[in-house]
């Protein structure tokens, strides 16, 4: 099985996505780490160098095509929040195997777990604080409603309520063995 992970920021894409594997015994990819290493550079290079975000999904959406094709079963791919945009979607639907599932949360929950990083991915704390929590908070609300409608597109919608990232990855786990059992046509 091939799993591919979207959701918003900070939602716990990478850190669900990983512990699932591990609980498969499957490979993992974060497709941003993926990204650099095969490019050679950082993200933030190759947007600037690519313009907007559509040059840099042309850019790099061809690490996804050679993740698919490298990867036939047994992996577990964590996307970016436009892990569903048309670029991406369009490699995802010559790939019908591919289990889409998108990760859902508050975004009280996910503020709670927002992390930001410097050009080098090195985490820099203490961004949010109290003068401006409301304003993430908000911004946070703004990016679930944006994507929201490409979400609609992933075969598993798996709302996490606030749980931990070992609660998360099985509630998750449980998810895709009930998809699974409804969708077996081998019967």
């Amino acid at each position: 099985m091939r799993i591919y992970i979207v959701g918003v920021a900070c939602v716990g894409k990478s850190t669900i996505g990983k512990q699932l594997a591990e609980k498969l015994g499957y490979a993992f990819f974060d497709f941003d780490l993926e990204v650099e290493s095969r490019m050679g550079e950082h993200i933030s290079q190759i947007k600037d160098r690519t313009f907007n975000e559509n040059g840099y999904r042309d850019e790099v959406k061809h690490i996804l095509e050679e993740l698919l094709l490298e990867y036939e079963d047994n992996v577990v791919i964590a996307m970016p929040p436009t892990g569903l945009f048309q670029q991406y979607n369009n490699i995802i639907k010559k790939h019908p195997d591919v289990l889409t599932v998108v990760l859902k949360d508050k975004a009280k929950y996910i503020l709670e777990r927002l992390t930001f990083f410097d050009d080098d991915s090195n985490p820099i704390f203490n961004v949010v604080n109290d003068r401006n929590r409301h304003r993430y908070h908000e911004v946070i609300k703004e990016d679930i409603e944006y994507f929201d409608r490409t979400y609609k597109k992933a075969k598993i919608s798996y709302f996490m309520n606030g749980r931990d990232i070992e609660d998360s990855a099985e509630g998750l786990l449980n998810a895709i063995e009930e998809f699974q059992g409804e969708n077996d046509t081998s019967v």
